[in-house]
């Protein structure tokens, strides 16, 4: 019979244990609040006197977000058999003409057109056309 008391114990204290649970777990009624008395000052008011340095504080956190920037010369299409046969020395001819800009993309988004420079035998880009974000916009709308 004792073991049937200590079941009857640990069940007892479960089933507090869960009661317990279940009351922490449910919202609390909320509490009757009296409306805050209307007034003409600002509720809101900015954290430093100015507001710039807020701004300056956000643009800062996003400077060392890495990007991919990528350079485009052209596009093509191939079927899977072609591209099994390329070796080195192929040559793919890509839809870009000689000397027609290139463009620059981040995160494959078109932002620029350049073309191609060599400093210091590197290759670079100088950038000859900034996309405007309406005309992203506008592109994406398309």
């Amino acid at each position: 019979m004792s073991d049937d008391n200590n079941q009857d114990a640990m069940a007892d204290d479960w089933a507090a244990a869960l009661a317990a649970q279940t009351e922490a777990s449910q919202p609390a009624a909320p509490a009757v609040a009296s409306k805050p008395k209307a007034s003409t000052a600002n509720v809101f008011k900015p954290l430093s006197g100015d507001g710039t340095s807020v701004a300056k504080t956000d643009i800062d956190m996003i400077l060392d977000i890495p990007v991919q920037l990528t350079a485009e010369l052209g596009h093509t299409r191939i079927t899977i058999k072609s591209l099994l046969q390329l070796a080195q020395g192929s040559v793919v001819e890509l839809d870009g003409l000689a000397g027609e800009p290139m463009d620059v993309l981040i995160n494959g988004y078109l932002i620029a057109q350049g073309e191609v420079v060599v400093v210091n035998d590197k290759f670079g880009i100088r950038l000859t056309d900034i996309i405007t974000p309406s005309e992203r916009i506008h592109k994406l709308n398309r």
